[in-house]
C-alpha cells in the first residue's frame, strides 16, 4: 500500500501577489509540476537504511526502481486528474554503482528507465565510465532524450551522429497535454512553452577519462547563450537540467540570467530538513537565487542519491516567464518491514503493534512515505537480472556484525568528525596488499601508507555475510588497478589540503575527499564553508596493534598505495599529476594471464584537459580477456579474507575534520 502525501498547497493569492491585473485582461500565469530524481547509480533494488520514528531507531529499506516507478506513476496520475502540466526529469548518473551495472552495463538502465516515463535526463560523469560506443548505444536505446547544451560531439566517432543527445528539448502544454516542439521558428500558438536544456561538467575529461573526443564548453557561457537563444525564439519558461553539483548550481544561478528552475545532480544532495527522521538538514529545497540582473530569480532543487527519494515541486510562472512561486519537497520512499537490528534477523523484526506505530509516524511526516514496489518492474528485475547477480557474489570472506558506514565528507548525514569507517578499511586493505611479498616482488617498493578518494567507494558494509562480490561488484565497482607511487611529503600535504578545501562549500561534490591507511591528518575549517588549514599529517611507523605516529616530512619521498585514477591526479588530486609531469617511479599493477604484472610509468602529460599516462613500455590492456585490472578490489578482498574474519572498523582514526561553528 502506498501512503502518499499531497504536495504543499500553494496559495494563489500569494503566488499572484504584486502581479498587475485588470478585470478585462487578467495576467496569464502558468503552473508546472516537476518530479525529479538524480544519481540513481543502478540501484534497482532498495538500499538498506535506517531512520528514527520519534525515539525509536528503525532499520528499513529506502527506494529502488520499483518504488520510484510507483511514486512517479502516482504523481503523473494526480497531474492528469487535475489537468496539471507535468514533467519528470533525471539529473544524471544513472550508470555505475551496483552489481547489476557490472554485469549488464547500460542495457538494464536503458530498459528500466524507459519504463518510467522520463521526459529528459542530464549527462552525468559516470555515463562515461565504459566507452562512447556503449554510451551511444544506451542513448539510442532509451525513449527519452539526454540533454547537454555545452558539449560538442562532432569530432567523436561514436557520438557525432547521435540524435537523441540534444542541447535542449521544448514542450508545449495545454493543461496536462504535452507535445514536443521541434521547430523553434514555428512555435504553437496559445500554448505554454517550456524548454529544458542540459549542463554537463566542463572539466569532464579530468573527472571521467573515457570521454573520447567529446568537447566540453564553459558552463556559464553556454547556459547564458542557450537561454538568450531560447528567449529570442519566444520561449520564456526555461529549466536547466544539470549534473554539476548543488554548490555549482547555486553559482550558475547567480551568474546566468533567465533560468527559472535548475534540477540538479552530482553532489548527491538530499535537499531539505530531515532531522525529524534522525537525518541531516541538507540545505534548502527550492532555494531561490537572485540572478545577476537583479530582477529575475532561479529556483534550485536536487533529490539525493541511489534511488532512495523523489522530489516534486510546483513552479508558477508569470506572463513574462518569471517565477513567482516555487514550492515542494523531497520524499524518502520506505518499505513496510522494520527491524530493531541492522542484521535484520527474524528475532529483531517489529511486531504488528510496533509496526503500526511506525506506519502512523510516517503518515504524519511530509518527507517520508511508504511506497509499494511496482510489481511488473519488480518481477522483471527478479526474473531477468537477479539470478546472474546472485551467482556472481562468490565466496563468503567475512562476517559483519554491525553495519559499517561510508560517508564521503565527515559530519555529513549524522557522521562524526572522523567520517567514513569504510574508506579507512579500504585504504588499510590496499596498504596490506601492496606490502605483501607477491606485490613487493613486482614493485620493488615497501609501501608507507595508502590513500583513496571517497567517491571511489560506493556502499556501506552491511551487517551479515560479506562476500567477494560485495567488494568487487558494489564497494569498488570501477575496476581500477592499484598503483605504487613514490611522492614527496610536500605533495601529499598539498593534495590533502586542496582536496578537503574544495569540498567545504555546502552542496559541493565530495568525491575527492581523501582518506587513508597507515596515515592520519587533521584539518580545521577557519572560515565556514570557504577555507581552512591542514594542522598536521602523520604516518604510522608502528603496527596497527601498537601504532606509533611520525610527522610527514616535506622533503622525504614516501611510497603510496593508491588506485590509478587518483594516482594520475584525476578529480582534483592535481598535485599527484604535477609530481609526475617530468618523471615518475610509479608502478601500476594488474593480472595478466593470472600473473601479477607491473607496468612502469615514465611520466604524465596533460593533453586537451585529460591526463595521459606514458609508460616505459606499455600499460595494462584492461579490455583484453587475458588481463584483469580490478586489483583495487582484489586488494581489499585479500585483506578482509586473511585479516578480518569478523569485519570491524579500524582501531585508529584516519581523519579529524573540525568544522567552523
Amino acid at each position: 500500500m502506498t501512503f502518499s502525501k499531497p504536495l504543499i498547497a500553494l496559495s494563489i493569492a500569494t503566488a499572484l501577489a504584486g502581479c498587475a491585473q485588470t478585470p478585462s485582461q487578467p495576467e496569464h500565469t502558468f503552473t508546472l509540476t516537476v518530479a525529479h530524481i538524480n544519481d540513481t547509480h543502478s540501484n534497482f533494488d532498495p538500499v538498506k537504511s535506517s531512520f528514527k520514528a520519534d525515539e525509536t531507531l528503525v532499520y528499513n529499506e529506502f527506494g529502488g526502481f520499483p518504488r520510484l516507478q510507483t511514486m512517479a506513476d502516482e504523481y503523473k496520475q494526480a497531474a492528469q486528474t487535475e489537468n496539471d502540466s507535468f514533467l519528470f526529469l533525471h539529473g544524471g548518473d544513472a550508470w555505475q554503482g551496483s552489481a547489476y551495472f557490472k554485469l549488464n552495463e547500460g542495457a538494464m538502465n536503458a530498459e528500466l528507465l524507459s519504463q518510467m516515463g522520463l521526459d529528459a535526463m542530464a549527462l552525468g560523469n559516470h555515463e562515461f565510465d565504459l566507452n562512447n560506443t556503449k554510451l551511444n548505444q544506451f542513448i539510442s536505446d532509451i525513449n527519452f532524450p539526454v540533454v547537454a547544451a555545452n558539449v560538442d560531439t562532432s569530432k567523436d566517432a561514436d557520438l557525432k551522429n547521435q540524435t537523441n543527445l540534444k542541447p535542449y528539448v521544448v514542450f508545449a502544454f495545454d493543461g496536462n497535454k504535452k507535445t514536443p516542439v521541434t521547430d523553434l521558428n514555428n512555435l504553437p500558438k496559445d500554448k505554454d512553452l517550456v524548454a529544458v536544456f542540459g549542463i554537463a561538467l566542463d572539466d569532464m575529461p579530468n573527472l571521467a577519462p573515457n570521454t573520447g573526443k567529446v568537447e566540453f564548453h564553459d558552463m556559464v557561457q553556454s547556459a547564458q547563450s542557450t537561454v538568450d537563444m531560447l528567449e529570442a525564439k519566444g520561449i520564456q519558461n526555461i529549466i536547466a537540467l544539470t549534473h554539476i553539483g548543488n554548490a555549482v548550481d547555486l553559482d550558475i544561478a547567480s551568474k546566468v540570467n533567465g533560468i527559472d528552475l535548475i534540477v540538479g545532480g552530482h553532489s548527491h544532495t538530499l535537499l531539505g530538513d530531515f532531522t525529524n527522521l534522525g537525518h541531516d538538514h541538507n540545505g534548502t529545497y527550492a532555494q531561490m537565487v537572485n540572478n545577476p540582473d537583479g530582477q529575475s530569480r532561479t529556483c534550485v532543487v536536487q533529490a539525493g542519491q541511489y534511488a532512495q527519494a523523489i522530489g516534486q515541486l510546483k513552479v508558477i510562472f508569470d506572463e513574462q516567464g518569471d517565477v513567482t512561486d516555487c514550492n515542494g519537497l523531497n520524499t524518502l520512499l520506505s518499505n513496510e518491514e522494520y527491524y530493531h537490528s541492522p542484521t535484520r534477523e527474524a528475532a529483531s523484526k517489529f511486531n504488528a503493534k510496533d509496526t503500526a506505530q511506525v506506519v502512523d509516524f510516517i503518515d504524519q511526516e511530509e518527507n517520508i512515505t511508504i511506497a509499494d514496489e511496482e510489481m511488473a518492474m519488480r518481477s522483471l528485475i527478479d526474473s531477468k537480472y537477479k539470478p546472474a547477480v546472485d551467482k556472481a557474489y562468490g565466496s563468503v570472506i567475512s562476517q559483519v556484525t554491525e553495519e559499517i558506514n561510508h560517508e564521503r565528507r565527515p559530519g555529513d548525514r549524522g557522521t562524526d568528525i572522523h567520517g567514513s569507517d569504510v574508506a579507512a578499511l579500504v585504504a588499510q586493505g590496499q596498504y596490506y596488499w601492496a606490502n605483501s611479498a607477491e606485490v613487493q616482488k613486482v614493485t620493488g617498493m615497501k609501501v608507507d601508507f595508502a590513500l583513496i578518494g571517497a567517491g571511489g567507494i560506493r556502499t556501506n558494509m552491511e551487517a551479515g555475510e560479506y562476500r567477494e562480490g560485495n567488494v568487487s561488484l558494489e564497494l569498488l565497482p570501477f575496476s581500477n588497478f592499484m598503483s605504487v607511487l613514490p611522492v614527496k611529503g610536500a605533495d601529499i600535504k598539498a593534495l590533502i589540503e586542496g582536496a578537503v578545501t574544495a569540498t567545504l562549500p555546502k552542496g559541493s561534490h565530495a568525491g575527492k575527499f581523501p582518506y587513508g591507511g597507515h596515515i592520519r591528518y587533521q584539518y580545521t575549517e577557519t572560515v565556514a564553508k570557504q577555507k581552512g588549514k591542514l594542522d598536521f599529517v602523520e604516518v604510522m611507523t608502528g603496527s596497527t596493534e601498537n601504532p606509533k605516529w611520525t610527522a610527514l616530512e616535506d622533503n622525504k619521498t614516501y611510497n603510496v598505495a593508491i588506485n590509478n585514477y587518483n594516482a594520475t591526479g584525476n578529480d582534483g588530486w592535481t598535485p599527484l599529476f604535477k609530481a609526475q609531469q617530468k618523471n615518475s617511479g610509479r608502478v601500476d599493477l594488474a593480472f595478466v594471464d593470472d600473473k601479477l604484472t607491473g607496468f612502469k610509468v615514465n611520466n604524465i602529460e596533460e593533453i586537451g584537459g585529460k591526463y595521459k599516462v606514458h609508460y616505459e613500455v606499455s600499460g595494462p590492456n584492461c579490455k583484453a580477456e587475458s588481463t584483469r585490472c580490478n586489483t583495487d578490489a582484489q586488494a581489499v578482498i585479500d585483506y578482509v579474507a586473511n585479516e578480518q574474519p569478523s569485519l570491524a572498523p579500524l582501531n585508529y582514526q584516519v581523519v579529524t575534520f573540525n568544522r567552523a561553528k
